[in-house]
């Protein structure tokens, strides 16, 4: 459905950012990387459930080789993050994939059952999360990259 089956990125909703990148840097033996925070929502024009969303998350980007581990700490406002935290506490919250055609694959997902989510803008490309929780037992985020 994606055009590719190569896992990028695997992502974690946490509470505590900081706390959870000590831990993992100590399990890895790897420098603890510096969380950020994601764009601002004029930038970031971030899309919950078919709406614009002022919803923002600290980050903290692992390499584990060829997989990424994503560090998600959201703020308060509505969007996919806080509703995991929410409802799910902390944990797995996606797989990713990149991939080409952001627009035909979300069409195509959406066709088949899988709805968007939660989509937005980051420096150098797109990110849009598909529920596919009740076929898969997690969300598939979708990146795009711009090409260069």
């Amino acid at each position: 459905m994606l055009g590719t089956n190569v896992v990028t990125q695997i992502g974690l909703i946490v509470r505590d950012i900081e706390r959870t990148s000590e831990a993992y840097a100590a399990f890895f033996g790897l420098p603890k990387p510096e969380a950020f925070w994601t764009d601002a929502p004029e930038v970031a024009r971030t899309e919950f459930e078919g709406r614009p969303s002022a919803a923002r998350a600290k980050l903290a980007f692992f390499r584990l080789g060829n997989l990424q581990l994503e560090l998600i700490e959201p703020d308060e406002t509505p969007s996919t993050w806080r509703n995991h935290l929410n409802e799910r506490g902390e944990g797995v919250h996606h797989i990713a994939f990149v991939i080409d055609g952001m627009q035909e694959k979300t069409e195509a997902l959406a066709s088949r059952g899988f709805p968007l989510q939660q989509k937005g803008e980051y420096t150098g490309g797109r990110y849009a999360y598909i529920d596919t929780t009740e076929a898969l037992k997690v969300l598939v985020e979708l990146l795009e990259n711009d090409k260069k």
